[in-house]
C-alpha cells in the first residue's frame, strides 16, 4: 500500500529536513526520493507514486492543509454557496509537480517495474470536505445525504469530473495503473453506497477506459466486506480486500458481481494480509502470506497488505514478507 515509506529509516530522517507533508509530495526531488525508498530497499515489482488523495483540491478551488497530528483539515463545505466556488481541475496548472515526479520515476525504473499512479474517489474526498477533517462517524456527510441530498450529488459530480481529468493526467505522464481509493465508503449502507459511491467511481473508471483501454484499474475500500459485489459490478479490473475478507470467498464475490454487471470474465484480486502480521513471528507472516497466495491462485492476484502498512512495521519484517512471496511465486 502507498504509504510504504513511513516505516523506513531514511523516510523519518528525510522528515527533519522537509518537516511537512506537502512539501514531501509537493516538491518532485523529494516525492521521488520517498517513492524510490521501498522500491530500492525491497525490489517490489511496482513503485507507486508518493502523494495524497487531497493533492487535487486547490485546483478545483479547495485549499487543504495536512496538520501532522491531526491530518487533512480543510473549510467545511456545506452550503451551495461554497460549492459553487468549486471548478474543473486543470492539471497540469494545478500539480505540475505529479507530471514532474512521474516522468522521473519511469526513468529510474527498471522497466518491469510498474509505475502506479491513484487517485481518491468523491465520496471519500467529499467526507473531508463536508466533515473539514477526518471523521470516525462520518455524520455531517451522511446528515448532508439523508437532509440535502442534491448538494452532495453536486458535490460528488464536481469531484468525480476533476478527478477523471487527474487520473488521465497521471497516465499521460507515465502511471501505467491506477488505483482509486475509496476508503471511507465502507461505513455507507448498501443502498447509500448504489447512491453516493458507486455512481462516480464508475464516471472515473469509465473516463480511464475510454482514453486508456490498456491501463489496468483497481478499487480500494476500507471494511467493504458487505460490498465486494458492487465494487466489482462497478467494472473495474481489481479489486482490493482488505483483511477482513477469505481470500477465496473474496474471489469468488468479485466474479459474482461482474456476472450480475453483464461483465464478461473473471476479475483481478489484490491483498489482503492484516498488516498486523508484520508485528508477528517470521513463521507467522510466511504462514499467513503463504496461505492467501494458496486461496488466490497463480492467475490475476496482486498479493498486498489489506491497508497501508504501519508506521511502527520493522523493515526486516517488511522485508520478509516481500521476499515470502517472491519465494512462493518462483517455487510455483
Amino acid at each position: 500500500m502507498r504509504q510504504a515509506g513511513r516505516h523506513i529509516a531514511e523516510y523519518r530522517e528525510l522528515c527533519k529536513t522537509y518537516p511537512t507533508f506537502r512539501e514531501r509530495s509537493e516538491i518532485p526531488d523529494v516525492a521521488v526520493e520517498v517513492s524510490l525508498q521501498p522500491w530500492r530497499n525491497y525490489k517490489t515489482d511496482g513503485c507507486i507514486l508518493f502523494s495524497d488523495i487531497l493533492t487535487p483540491l486547490p485546483g478545483m478551488g479547495v485549499d487543504f492543509d495536512i496538520d501532522e497530528k491531526v491530518g487533512p483539515v480543510v473549510e467545511p463545505m456545506r452550503t451551495w454557496e461554497s460549492v459553487k466556488k468549486m471548478h474543473l481541475i486543470d492539471p497540469s496548472t494545478a500539480a505540475p509537480f505529479v507530471a514532474e515526479t512521474l516522468r522521473t520515476l519511469r526513468e529510474e525504473l527498471t522497466p518491469e517495474t510498474a509505475l502506479l499512479g491513484f487517485v481518491g474517489c468523491p465520496y471519500t474526498l467529499a467526507t473531508y470536505l463536508v466533515e473539514g477533517k477526518t471523521s470516525k462517524e462520518y455524520l455531517e456527510i451522511k446528515k448532508m445525504a439523508f437532509t440535502e441530498p442534491k448538494l452532495l450529488h453536486a458535490i460528488l459530480q464536481n469531484l468525480a469530473e476533476s478527478i477523471a481529468e487527474y487520473a488521465l493526467y497521471q497516465i499521460e505522464n507515465g502511471a501505467q495503473l491506477i488505483q482509486i481509493f475509496d476508503s471511507w465508503a465502507g461505513h455507507l449502507s448498501a443502498r447509500d453506497y448504489d447512491e453516493f459511491a458507486a455512481p462516480y467511481q464508475k464516471i472515473i473508471l469509465d473516463k480511464i477506459k475510454e482514453k486508456h483501454p490498456e491501463v489496468p484499474t483497481v478499487v480500494y475500500i476500507k471494511h467493504s466486506g458487505s460490498l465486494i459485489e458492487r465494487m466489482a459490478a462497478t467494472g473495474v479490473d481489481v479489486v482490493s480486500l482488505d483483511w477482513t475478507v477469505d481470500m477465496a470467498e473474496g474471489r469468488e464475490r468479485i466474479n459474482k458481481g461482474r456476472a450480475m454487471a453483464g461483465i464478461e470474465g473473471p476479475g483481478g484480486v489484490q491483498g489482503n494480509l492484516d498488516p498486523g502480521v508484520l508485528f508477528g513471528s517470521q513463521e507467522t507472516i510466511k504462514e499467513r502470506t503463504e496461505e492467501i497466495l494458496r486461496k488466490a491462485g497463480n492467475v490475476g492476484h496482486v498479493m498486498n497488505l489489506g491497508h497501508g502498512i504501519e508506521a511502527a512495521t520493522s523493515e526486516e519484517n517488511a522485508k520478509f514478507f516481500i521476499d515470502t512471496v517472491r519465494n512462493f511465486r518462483h517455487e510455483e
